[in-house]
């Protein structure tokens, strides 16, 4: 599956600042994937209509059950506004017991530096489920 490339619902003011959210999904098994992936395709078009948001990508990895989304936003009210309004919310709760892990982390960027790229993503999504880790052992 290729990535969804960076979409921008919301032009970022040139001198401004964004908050970025990086999460990383893993599905319990090959055949949680299909429902899985029809439900963030519904979240995709969500957000690409979102008030706030400036832009997002996803990456769809069936075979590892993995998913990765990307996104960057007016602020965190705007980015936690999308997550709490449906369908986002539903499928969310929906899918809670298909999850086998998830990695979640947040920054913020000078708008200039949009689109994020994934490599920066991952990095830091990396790190993340390291310290997420280590504050569990």
């Amino acid at each position: 599956m290729p990535t969804l490339p960076w979409t921008v619902p919301n032009p970022p003011p040139p001198n401004g600042t964004a908050f970025v959210m990086a999460s990383r999904f893993e599905v319990r098994s090959l055949k949680d994937v299909p429902r899985f992936f029809l439900r963030s395709l519904a979240a995709w078009k969500q957000v690409r209509s979102a008030p706030g948001a400036y832009g997002a990508s996803l990456i769809a990895q069936p075979a590892a059950r993995v998913f990765y989304t990307l996104s960057a936003w007016q602020d965190r009210d705007a980015l936690y506004a999308y997550a709490r309004t449906e369908p986002h919310r539903g499928i969310m709760t929906s899918l809670r017991s298909t999850m086998r892990d998830s990695t979640f982390t947040f920054w913020e960027v000078d708008t200039a530096g949009l689109p994020i790229t994934w490599d920066d993503a991952k990095r830091r999504l990396t790190e993340q489920a390291r310290t997420d880790a280590a504050g569990s052992a």
